[in-house]
């Protein structure tokens, strides 16, 4: 009869170890962790680059035209379900965008979290390239090249 209790016992340890154990989801962070937390740590008027730097980091991207636009990265992913076959589940995907003015002293913030990066609106406009583009000559050789490969993989 002891045993049996003893058994009870063991049976009930286990079972209040294994209910009280949470599983996390495996995630895979890229940036800055918790960019909203030290985001609102920013106060506008008051707060200056060093301050910026203390709280959340040197910035990832500096505008090329203007070292007074800094931008911050966040992106956490996590595995799918299993009907999803594992893939990546992007869970968090913010943007924070920092001006300071000519004193370095914060004049604005943005964040933007995953839904409202996607009402953005970008410009249809594209760069053309013209170092990219092919002389005669090339375009020529080009196209006798890929009539030779051609007729190369008919005669089998």
């Amino acid at each position: 009869m002891f045993s049996f209790k003893k058994n009870h016992l063991i049976f009930y340890i286990s079972i209040s170890i294994l209910t009280n154990c949470q599983l996390q989801d495996p995630k895979n962070t890229h940036g800055i962790i918790f960019l909203e937390n030290r985001a609102k740590k920013l106060i506008v008027n008051k707060s200056n680059k060093n301050d910026v730097i203390k709280i959340i980091g040197n910035p990832q991207i500096k505008d090329e035209t203007d070292e007074n636009n800094w931008i911050y990265l966040e992106r956490v992913l996590s595995k799918g379900k299993y009907h999803e076959l594992g893939r990546h589940k992007l869970k968090e995907n913010n943007v924070l965008m920092i001006t300071f003015d000519k004193y370095g002293i914060l004049k604005g913030k943005e964040f933007y979290k995953k839904e409202d990066i996607n009402k953005i609106e970008f410009s249809k406009d594209e760069t053309k390239n013209d170092l990219t583009k092919k002389s005669f000559v090339q375009k020529f050789l080009q196209s006798i090249k890929q009539k030779m490969y051609s007729n190369r993989n008919l005669d089998f």
